[in-house]
């Protein structure tokens, strides 16, 4: 009998594994897949010359994380690979903003659009590099971050306390209006924006941009050599080293539950798997309050609290071999790992109210990348090697391309709406569709059966909006990854501080774990120094 089972091996799932094997913990992780990695993953499967990655692509979060640079993954094979520049967002005039790691590049691209603009980005990069630490640690520890935030505090009022405060829950749209005077910066706040299901009118929507924006800054936005899968496989061969397991083909139908305790789960062929301290479910919330947990072992207020829980916008996703480079009519984007495609901010603000209708967007939104661009190995030299990801609702009342996209997803749905991205990519790159290879369209029905944690293509476990964050996240009051059944923890990015490669989720809920299974004197001696951490009285 193992001392944790975990559900789920993706990488929040690998990371608290990891971290439980660290403190002398027998593991077992049960995956439902046939492979582990949840999103992190790559095949062969558009055409063996090219790798192409499944899901997400390019970790930023993962660059910056303290908690997968204590695991070291280096030394397991893991080696990142970037782009000469990390995003670009061309306009079909021929104008591009581009964000370099090179800090000098990045205002130089913005003063093209306007003189000012260039120093205005390396006033906000000034407050980043002031904030990072602290904003960093308050972002990857469990909710809430005591010690942190009262540090970010203290950093807040030096940088300007309530106006940066006020600057950091703004609509991007705003916020890009109040620091640049030119489209080039305010393009690449929104457009960070809209990796998440942030609306350049939506509250918070200035803070999530301006983050993104400058990890891509500070970080680069990189990439696993090989595919993604390699950074699944270091954390696997990190656990495997420790003694942990990983169990494939394993689907979890139910966490048991004895004495009021999580005593271990049941798969879907029968077998009871048992565990010695704790459960960690690296599941979606609904999945597991409303599918694992019978309800009879859940308040009546966390079921009640599950109907309003609401998921981020679903995803389309198109892979591509390319025999050639994309021709991007604006040059500077061909340098670019990441390349958002929209023709300026009223056309992300149309995107995103045709999604709040309800609609299939005519000019979807596209973050498109440019794999072999940032890592040679991706396919043959002088091809590419590339992808394209847009949103859309989960419930469609309506085409807003009238080409009669229904959202049931079949066939014809797919390749019409495929066609659509491929068109919105030719306005920005003519001569674009003459260098494809081959496709392959990933509709949202498809991104959930092969990751069931993608509820209707749902790519962050829920949505980022101001609602469903922090003390909110997943459920009002529910902001630790504890639950209401003692010895089960979630693990998942449904937990703060939610979505993106970073482990954080994983590393709490393992962090909690561990807490709760101390031996009596050294968890009243930690509880000791909490205390004294958290009034200041020096240790």
């Amino acid at each position: 009998m193992p001392d944790a089972v975990v559900i789920g091996a993706g990488p929040n799932g690998l990371v608290a594994a990891n971290l439980l094997a660290d403190a002398g913990w027998s593991v077992e992780v049960l995956e439902e897949q046939p492979e582990p990695g949840g999103a992190v993953r790559h095949d062969q499967g558009v055409d063996p010359a090219f790798v192409n990655d499944l899901f997400s692509s390019f970790y930023p979060l993962a660059a910056a994380s303290p908690v997968l640079a204590g695991l070291r993954l280096q030394d397991h094979g893991l080696r990142w690979s970037h782009a000469p520049s990390v995003l670009a967002h061309p306009l079909t005039d021929g104008s591009c903003a581009v964000l370099d790691r090179d800090l000098d590049a990045t205002a130089a691209s913005l003063d093209a659009f306007d003189p000012a603009d260039g120093d205005a980005w390396r006033r906000l990069h000034e407050v980043w590099e002031g904030l990072r630490p602290d904003l960093l640690d308050a972002l990857f520890t469990p909710f809430p971050p005591v010690r942190a935030t009262a540090r970010l505090a203290l950093k807040l009022r030096a940088a300007g306390g309530l106006r940066m405060a006020r600057s950091l829950v703004l609509p991007v749209r705003r916020l890009g209006e109040e620091e640049f005077r030119g489209q080039g910066g305010r393009l690449l706040l929104a457009g960070n924006a809209l990796h998440a299901d942030l609306a350049p009118e939506s509250s918070g929507s200035g803070g999530f941009g301006w983050l993104m924006a400058m990890l891509g800054q500070t970080y680069g936005f990189p990439v696993p050599a090989g595919g993604s899968g390699a950074l699944t496989s270091a954390l696997v061969r990190r656990l495997e080293s420790r003694g942990g397991r990983v169990r494939c083909g394993q689907r979890v139908t139910r966490v048991v539950v004895r004495g009021g305790r999580a005593v271990g789960v049941r798969t879907a062929a029968g077998d009871a798997v048992r565990a010695r301290r704790a459960v960690l479910a690296d599941v979606s919330v609904p999945a597991l309050y409303g599918e694992l947990v019978e309800p009879e072992h859940l308040p009546a207020q966390l079921l009640e609290d599950l109907r309003r829980f609401q998921w981020d916008f679903a995803t389309f996703k198109v892979d591509w071999a390319l025999d050639g480079p994309v021709p991007w009519q604006a040059e500077q984007a061909s340098r670019a790992g990441t390349v958002h495609l929209s023709d300026g901010m009223d056309e992300l603000t149309r995107f995103a109210a045709q999604i709040a209708m309800r609609q299939v967007p005519d000019r979807p939104f596209t973050i498109f990348g440019q794999m072999t661009t940032s890592d040679a190995t991706r396919s043959p030299q002088g091809t590419e090697s590339a992808w394209a990801y847009t949103h859309i609702p989960h419930d469609i009342r309506a085409d807003a391309g009238d080409e009669g996209i229904t959202g049931d997803w079949s066939a014809k749905d797919q390749e019409l709406f495929a066609d659509r991205v491929e068109r919105q990519v030719e306005r920005f790159a003519p001569g674009f569709r003459d260098l494809i290879r081959a496709r392959r369209v990933l509709a949202p029905p498809t991104l959930e059966a092969m990751d069931g944690n993608l509820a209707g293509g749902a790519i962050n476990g829920g949505t980022t909006a101001m609602h469903q964050q922090l003390v909110f996240r997943p459920l009002p009051g529910t902001g630790r990854p504890e639950t209401p059944v003692p010895g089960l923890f979630l693990a998942s990015s449904g937990a703060h501080p939610g979505g993106g490669v970073h482990g954080a989720p994983g590393s709490n809920a393992a962090r909690a774990a561990l807490r709760r299974n101390l031996p009596p004197g050294l968890a009243g001696a930690q509880r000791l120094l909490a205390r004294r951490d958290r009034t200041g009285t020096r240790r």
